[in-house]
């Protein structure tokens, strides 16, 4: 007895064919058409327990067809492919009602194992989010990278689980969290984004869950806080991991509970917000710092999410650039292109300011440089300083070493007798320290680990086991 009938849609034979051959072994029955005519009459017909299909087709767009396949056979788990790779083409696919969206080139076991879950799970109707509309795509790039968020973005909007982002200054935070709001089932809410690195210590509490008068000096009236602003839809908390104790202890009962109470207040207020938190932090190293409750973390990263560098997705560079010189012509300035020397160059940098680095680069030849197109010596002019230097360590007492150690040290620097940090404070700097380093030299020789191991003074393999055991991700050299 077959596993269950699946049916392909596809107009390049040999994608089918293989479809077909891969999906046979695991015991499937497979019919396969490359028409879309045929996809809605076997569909209409009641025939597949599972549809696969591209959404590109010479008689039709599968988009145009899901809803009315939806319609008739709400039950049947639908499989999105295509080479349109874009975020928004993975939302699509969730609004349409899509069970998953597969980027092509796509990986044949994950497809099948994709398979056997959507025909393992209970019947039911699986709702889909209804059609957002939007001007401009918010996250750009093809890479695999990005297709593995695309792809949990759109898993992730039409629930209301609580997500952290975890990524590197400038990777693009607070875009990934505005995009879960826009295209979630809380659209219609408010969107309040708040950083916790940019209010005083002191004021967190007051800002975030509001005061009553009288609760402090200065307070001459009540101040609304920010969940009560962002009632009914989302709060994005970025940079949580500065977020000072007190709040924290604030913020986990909100999220046990559903209450918070203001400054000064005595009467819980319930309340109706998602939490989207993101940090540029390993928040598990301040957890052993004694600086972040781990109960909290444990609460927060229920769908955790990494933006990756623009280091480690250097071939969504050139849609990046493009999207950027669109950006600002729509804002009144003339329309720019870069040669092949130039975008070679964009290649090569670094990038330690990340997608908002060369969001700013971009503006900055558009509104200083009068030519159409940017050569290759105008870009290396422009970024030569920081690609030539990737990182500098001076004979001087190192800045962010000592930086490094009064992190760890927190409000204990400078005291004295029993006031002092748990245990050892020596292998935790030289974890933090030891970290970047790394990951510098990595950088700086494009992922060649011998000539990193060379520009670090380590032997080949104790670089490895080092890399290994801070569970660093190594970008591979192209040569």
């Amino acid at each position: 007895m077959p596993n269950g009938s699946i049916i392909v849609a596809d107009d390049d034979a040999a994608i089918r064919t293989v479809l077909n051959q891969a999906l046979s072994r695991a015991g499937y029955e497979v019919r396969s058409t490359g028409q879309a005519a045929t996809l809605w009459t076997w569909a209409a017909q009641g025939l597949g327990d599972l549809i696969i299909t591209d959404v590109v087709m010479p008689d039709g767009n599968a988009f145009d067809m899901l809803p009315r396949i939806k319609r008739v056979r709400p039950d049947v788990p639908i499989i999105v492919m295509s080479a349109q790779n874009t975020f928004m083409t993975a939302i699509r696919a969730s609004e349409r009602g899509a069970y998953e969206y597969l980027p092509k080139p796509f990986d044949l076991k994950e497809l099948v194992a994709i398979v056997g879950r959507a025909l393992s799970r209970p019947r039911g109707e699986m709702s889909g989010l209804q059609p957002a509309e939007a001007e401009e795509i918010p996250l750009v790039g093809r890479s695999a990278a990005m297709q593995e968020i695309y792809r949990a973005l759109a898993r992730l909007m039409p629930i209301d689980l609580t997500v952290m982002i975890n990524g590197e200054s400038g990777t693009g935070k607070e875009l990934v969290a505005r995009a879960l709001h826009d295209y979630g089932k809380r659209r219609s809410g408010p969107f309040v984004a708040v950083n916790m690195a940019a209010i005083p210590r002191d004021l967190i509490e007051s800002e975030l869950f509001g005061h009553e008068k009288g609760a402090f000096t200065g307070a001459l009236q009540r101040s609304a806080g920010r969940f009560e602003q962002a009632e009914g839809g989302t709060l994005f908390l970025d940079e949580i991991g500065d977020m000072p104790m007190e709040a924290q202890t604030r913020l986990l009962r909100v999220l046990q509970q559903g209450e918070y109470t203001t400054v000064g207040g005595r009467t819980p207020i319930k309340t109706n917000v998602r939490i989207i938190a993101a940090t540029n932090k390993d928040l598990r190293i301040s957890i052993q710092q004694g600086l972040f409750r781990e109960d909290l973390f444990f609460r927060l990263n229920v769908v955790p999410i990494r933006l990756p560098p623009l280091r480690e997705r250097v071939e969504d560079i050139p849609d990046l650039v493009r999207h950027f010189f669109l950006v600002v012509e729509k804002e009144g300035l003339s329309r720019k292109q870069l040669d092949s020397e130039a975008m070679d160059l964009l290649k090569r940098h670094r990038w330690p300011g990340n997608v908002r680095e060369l969001e700013n680069l971009v503006r900055r030849l558009a509104a200083l440089y009068p030519q159409e197109t940017i050569t290759g010596p105008i870009i290396e002019a422009e970024i030569v300083p920081s690609s030539a230097a990737p990182f500098a360590l001076s004979s001087e007492r190192p800045e962010s070493i000592s930086a490094a150690v009064e992190r760890q040290m927190g409000s204990y620097f400078g005291s004295y007798g029993d006031n002092l940090p748990p245990p050892g404070l020596y292998h935790r700097v030289l974890r933090e320290v030891e970290a970047p380093l790394i990951a510098a030299a990595l950088a700086a020789t494009r992922g060649n680990q011998i000539r990193a191991a060379e520009l670090l003074g380590l032997n080949r393999n104790t670089l490895r086991k080092k890399i290994r055991e801070l569970d660093m991700q190594v970008m591979r050299s192209g040569r």
